[in-house]
């Protein structure tokens, strides 16, 4: 079943320190990565949000060992777990 996952990273985080993030990843052959449908990056400086849809749990937190590192090299620091709810239904135009 499908999940949405919304990450919220403390305030501190700017967009380049996710487009870092992203840049590396994708350097390492890692984004995206599997079992990711979608992924939404949005919001200001000190006010950034990630919410993203994933085919299930297990491909989420697989990907967890590899994104975490990253996200330590770049300073951002989550400002909690991430939220995750199983999906009821998606509509796209």
């Amino acid at each position: 079943m499908s999940i949405l996952v919304r990450i919220t990273p403390k305030p501190n985080v700017t967009r380049q320190q996710y487009d870092q993030t992203v840049l590396r990843l994708s350097s390492q052959g890692a984004w995206p990565p599997d079992g990711l449908e979608y992924h939404v990056a949005f919001g200001a400086d000190g006010a950034f949000r990630v919410s993203e849809i994933w085919d299930s749990r297990e491909k989420f937190e697989a990907f967890g060992p590899r994104l975490m590192p990253i996200l330590a090299e770049f300073g951002i620091d989550l400002a909690g777990a991430p939220e995750v709810v199983e999906i009821h239904n998606i509509v796209k135009r």
